[in-house]
Parts: C-alpha cells; structure tokens; sequence
C-alpha cells in the first residue's frame, strides 16, 4: 500500500475512529475490570478475520494476523484501562460511570490500534509476515504486562519489534517525538515503618520519638540524589505519605511513611534502593529506635532500540514534516510498555494532542483531561507506516 493511498484510508475511517473513542470515553473501566472494553475489541478483531485469544493477564486481548508469507512478527500494544477520577469537563462524550473517566488516553490509544488492524486486515496483499496486535489492561497500576506475559500471550510466538504510542498533551497536535534509549523511567514504590517508643507529649525524655526519627530520614533522604547521583543521570527520590499520631498531647509508637524512586539506570536503581535502607535502618539508631523499609518493585525503565526508533522516526518525517518530529528529554514518569520492549527492538512514540484553542491544555490524570481528536488519524498512520517499516527486514 503506498503512502497516498494509506493516509487516504485512515482519513475515510477517521469518523469512525472519534466515535470508537467516544464510546469508550463514555464507559471507563479501571484496571483490571476493562470487560466491556475487552470484548468490544474482541468482537471486532473477531470480525476482522484475526485470530483472537481472550482473557490474557484477566481483560487482555490479542488478535494475530498472519498474512500467510514468510516474514517478520511485530507486535503492537495498546492499553485500554482508565483511571479512578471524577470527570469534570463537559463534553457530549463525558463519562457516564461516576467516579472513573479516561484521563490518559488510553480510549484513544485502543481505537487507534482497532483502526490500525482494520486497515491492515482490509488489506492483506500489502504484508510479509504477522502483525500481533495486543491490547493490554492495567497499564496504570503498572501490572497489566506481567499478567498478559504470565497468562502466556506470547506463546508460541517469537516477536521480531515492537511498536507503541502514548498520546500526549505535553505536545501540540500534529506533533510526533521518539527518544532513542531511555525514555521512560523505572517505578519502584517504598514504605518506611519507623518504630519508638510512646508516651506523654509532656516528657519526651521518657520516649523515643518516632516522628523526629522520620523527620531526620526525609532530611537525609533528599541527599541521596543530590550528592550520590552522577549529574549526567538523573533520579526522583519522593516521599510523599506520611503518618503518625493521634491528638497534640501524646506521643506515638509509630510512624508510617510511603514514597516513589524513579531512575533510568538499572545500577542507579539498585544503588538507591541499597543506599536508601542504610540511611533508614541508621539514621533510627542513632536516634534509639527501629525502622524498616519494604519495596514495592515497579516497572523498569521504557527503552527504546536506537535503531528501531532512527527507522521509525525517518518514517514520521515522512509522514508529518521533519520539523514536527521532536526528540523529547526523558521523562520520570513510568509505564509498563517497558516489557513488551524486553521482548524484541522496539520503538515506543508520543503523539501530540493538545490543542489550546479548544481547551484541551491539561495534564494527563486530571479531571479535565482530554485530547485533541485529530490525534487520532495521525496517531493511526504513523503505526501503520511504522508497522509497514518494521515488517522489513
């Protein structure tokens, strides 16, 4: 299929891409619970023609197309879950389940994807190979691609590249951006218990403070990056719960404090989680009391092949103008697409969604959250065309 004649089948499925996403605007499902998400895309792969697997890691789905000639496999991801957020903007799509809406896209990223498969499964003549297209739960609680793995829904399958979008409000609409390397942070979550002894607010001699003890960790704790990170890395180190006591005269036994690490490096990850547990167990020591740190092992960093990403980003030039293609900084956020790029070279891409004039200017997970909808067309070309590139050789 040449360039022309693609862009001219995305544009007359463009209506039917919006509605797509409309309709699951308006029936969010959080992680996990994407029922009627999963089989609506089910039933349309199903339709399609594709060889369709269920229930991967739960709510998962898979369709394979497999055009029957010898070549490459590239697997394509999208995820469908939304988040639990009360949706503020009024838009005749709005969320109709109280207290859940699509604050990240994720609508979109799952009817680009459908889109994209029917353009492909329209037109088989146009393939080598096998395009495995996977539509994953969970991605916001980090899970949904270890699940999918675990339930085996790459079984019997050996992926060659890998390919994924994430629409993004960071950029204007009509804009496309790809970092080579490490794009995408590594997720860990941490609890500190800090343990002393209670009493009388009156006579702290008779105590041992279990708040000054969490106090001085997160004092100490701010030092690590400052002063313990190379410069040219980077690294978030966040503690952002903390909790401890009842009432202004007492005391108490115990504080409880919760916290994120984002790092790019697997050896700065390990470091910090190394170097953290030290200065937590010491620093309560020395003030006479007990600490533990247990750790809640995330994501690990989204990392995209450098050759995978040069090929797909000359292929988004081509399709959008050299001067709308970005090479953004890396980003602390997570996300779990990281597995799927575990499994084969790959390149995961930003597509701009914003739009001032319309509104449409706040960030991702924000009540008032939503994309410009021509995104979506754009969104589904440059896969496609990706797809076609990286079914080569």
């Amino acid at each position: 299929m040449s360039t022309p004649s693609l862009h001219d089948a995305v544009q007359a499925l463009a209506g039917e891409t919006i509605h797509l996403r409309r309709d699951l605007h308006r029936y969010p499902e959080t992680a996990f619970e994407e029922h009627r998400t999963s089989d609506l895309v089910a039933t349309r792969l199903a339709a399609l023609g594709l060889q369709v697997r269920r229930n991967l890691g739960k709510t998962g789905v898979v369709g394979l197309l497999d055009s029957g000639r010898p070549g490459r496999t590239v697997l394509v991801r999208a995820d469908m879950d939304a988040l639990p957020i009360q949706e503020e903007r009024d838009t005749p799509y709005r969320s109709t389940i109280n207290g859940k809406m699509h604050a990240c896209g994720h609508d979109g990223h799952t009817a680009i994807l459908l889109t994209t498969a029917k353009i492909f499964a329209q037109s088989p003549e146009s393939l080598s190979g096998k395009i495995l297209f996977l539509f994953q739960p969970a991605e916001e609680v980090g899970n949904g691609a270890a699940a999918m793995l675990s339930d085996g829904a790459l079984a019997g399958i050996t992926v060659d590249a890998v390919l994924g979008l994430h629409l993004t409000t960071e950029l204007p609409v009509g804009t496309v951006a790809a970092r080579p390397g490490a794009a995408l942070a590594a997720t860990d979550m941490f609890t500190i218990q800090v343990v002393g002894r209670g009493g009388h607010a009156a006579r702290p001699q008779e105590t041992v403070d279990p708040l000054l003890m969490a106090a001085h960790i997160i004092t100490m704790v701010q030092s690590l990056v400052a002063r313990e990170v190379d410069p040219v890395d980077t690294a978030v180190l966040s503690i952002t719960s903390i909790h401890g006591g009842t009432t202004f005269n007492i005391i108490p036994e115990q504080v409880t404090m919760q916290g994120t690490l984002r790092t790019f490096q697997p050896a700065t990850r390990t470091m910090l989680q190394e170097r953290l547990g030290t200065i937590v167990r010491g620093t309560a020591q020395t003030l006479r009391g007990e600490a533990a740190l247990t750790w809640q092992e995330g994501t690990p960093a989204v990392v995209n092949d450098p050759e995978m990403t040069e090929r797909f980003l000359r292929v988004a030039r081509e399709v959008v103008g050299p001067q709308r293609v970005l090479t953004p900084p890396p980003i602390t956020a997570g996300d779990d697409m990281a597995l799927w790029l575990q499994q084969a070279p790959g390149c995961y891409f930003f597509v701009g969604a914003r739009n001032e004039a319309k509104g449409i200017d706040k960030p991702h997970h924000h009540p008032q959250f939503d994309i410009d909808e021509q995104a979506l067309p754009l969104g589904v070309e440059l896969l496609c065309q990706g797809i076609h590139d990286f079914l080569r050789s």
